[in-house]
């Protein structure tokens, strides 16, 4: 039997998952998370072969948290099941620690065979983000500018890009303003822009610019 915990701020989504998952007679939900924090405290103490990680929830979220949980628990699986654009946030989700990446649009389907091969010490991606991994990974390889943002540099890049002032991506993030500044100002050094008007069309540009869930 595989063991699943989902993580999701939506109990619609969590709902939705319970009934796909539940047709699957190998696959047992024994854990849910609304948050990054309850994700940290189910990792802690609960026993269970793959987190079902959304991307973009209250508390620690994103790429950071998947750092996160890995630092916990290093050979736990992580199938992350986001709303974004898929080449973009599945190579960092990859390169942070995720063994899938899959977006909500998947079929049901899917989503079990996902569960099944990362269960099993494989993983589900595309061929399009197995290709950017691979080039990244060639000697001389390079990415594109944001493929040097921090975590942290990245999430608020995203909530910029999204129209968020730097008040309210601190909010957002539950950090201080100067915190978000700082990051901002790195940010913008990495990428060499000088306005937020750049900053969103990068974002455009690149397929970054998908909007925040609520």
């Amino acid at each position: 039997m595989i063991t699943l915990v989902i993580a999701d701020d939506h109990a619609i989504v969590r709902e939705g998952l319970k009934r796909i998952i539940g047709d699957a007679p190998d696959l047992q939900i024994v854990g849910e998370a609304a948050d990054g924090n309850e994700v940290l405290q189910r990792v802690r103490e609960q026993a269970f072969d793959v987190l079902v990680q959304d991307l973009s929830m209250p508390g620690r979220s994103g790429m950071e948290l998947i750092r996160l949980v890995k630092a916990e628990r290093p050979k736990l699986r992580i199938l992350v099941l986001s709303m974004h654009a898929e080449l973009q946030y599945a190579v960092r989700a990859i390169k942070s620690g995720a063994s899938g990446y899959l977006t909500k649009e998947s079929a049901p389907a899917e989503l079990v065979q996902a569960l099944r091969r990362v269960a099993a010490g494989g993983a589900y991606v595309t061929s399009e983000v197995a290709e950017q991994l691979a080039l990244g990974a060639m000697p001389g390889g390079a990415g594109a500018s944001h493929e040097s943002l921090s975590p942290r540099e990245f999430e608020v890049f995203r909530m910029l890009a999204a129209g968020l002032s730097v008040t309210e991506a601190a909010g957002k993030m539950n950090v201080s303003v100067k915190t978000v500044s700082t990051h901002k100002a790195n940010l913008m050094q990495k990428l060499s822009l000088h306005n937020q008007s750049e900053l969103v069309r990068y974002a455009i540009k690149h397929g970054l610019a998908d909007p925040l869930e609520p």
